[in-house]
């Protein structure tokens, strides 16, 4: 006679049962590109700039959209950015779209909504 085994206390599967594996989500599948604000201190605009992107994202997170990491980077640390962007600072990427001297709010937003899948975020699990 073989012994039975005793069930694990951990295990709720019944023998041969399959698991489906997790699905992801949308969000886990494609990864969020960084918002990334190109600046130098004492520039207004790149202030103004920070400020309406705060903003934006602000909405998109009270509409349930996605919304990215803001990065901010000081061009006057590093001289090929320097050389790149001092005329045209704020300057904001998000993955392969650029606006240069972005100060229009309208402009920002379009940027966001090209940029970015338009399917609401994840719901958070608490």
């Amino acid at each position: 006679m073989v012994p039975l085994r005793e069930a694990s206390a951990a295990s709720t599967r019944m023998p041969g049962e399959m698991i489906e594996p997790a699905r992801p989500t949308a969000e886990a599948a494609t990864p969020l590109p960084d918002l990334v604000l190109y600046r130098r201190d004492g520039c207004q605009l790149c202030d103004e700039a920070r400020a309406v992107l705060e903003g934006l994202l602000a909405e998109r997170a009270m509409a349930g959209l996605l919304v990215p990491r803001l990065i901010e980077r000081d061009i006057a640390t590093n001289a090929d950015l320097e050389r790149a962007f001092f005329a045209t600072i704020p300057v904001v990427e998000l993955g392969d779209h650029r606006i240069e001297l972005a100060t229009s709010t309208a402009r920002l937003r379009r940027l966001l909504t090209d940029g970015l899948p338009a399917e609401p975020a994840a719901p958070s699990r608490a």
